[in-house]
């Protein structure tokens, strides 16, 4: 019997008093032009809160504590593309350390402070639905394509 497979992810909020901290793709082949958040697909033998400590240092160069990721949010996508549907767990971080920088400039332009209520109007749809159920405290979200 076939089962259902989604490609699990794990996000960062990071947090800044009201802003959060978001990044233009590019050169990806999805949604370049967009912001996104510092996100990644979890690895084998991985838990999604140690995704998102791995992918915030390689793409931000912060450090953050997996103890210091705050759940805050699940969500599931239908497949964009031939890969398959996700399944997104998105951490809200105000506690890390280093300093914010662009390790990855081939794939990101640079991290910039956005007002969480006034984000780019070119933030991934999907992105700007998510955070919106943050702010108003739902834990959980299904997205069609």
């Amino acid at each position: 019997m076939l089962r259902h497979h989604a490609i699990p992810a794990a996000y960062v909020i990071v947090r800044s008093g009201s802003r959060i901290l978001l990044s233009r793709r590019l050169n990806t082949g999805y949604m370049d032009g967009r912001y996104q958040l510092p996100a990644g697909h979890v690895e084998p033998g991985e838990m999604p809160s140690e995704t998102a400590a791995r992918e915030l240092k390689e793409e931000v160069g912060l450090t953050a504590d997996v103890a210091a990721l705050e759940f805050v949010h699940a969500a599931y996508r239908e497949k964009h593309n031939d890969t398959g549907d996700r399944l997104d767990v998105f951490f809200s971080l105000r506690t890390w350390t280093g300093e914010i920088a662009n390790p990855e400039p081939h794939k990101s332009g640079g991290w910039e402070w956005h007002e969480i209520d006034r984000l780019p109007d070119d933030t991934i749809p999907f992105i700007r639905q998510i955070l919106a159920a943050v702010q108003a405290g739902r834990p959980y979200s299904e997205h069609e394509n």
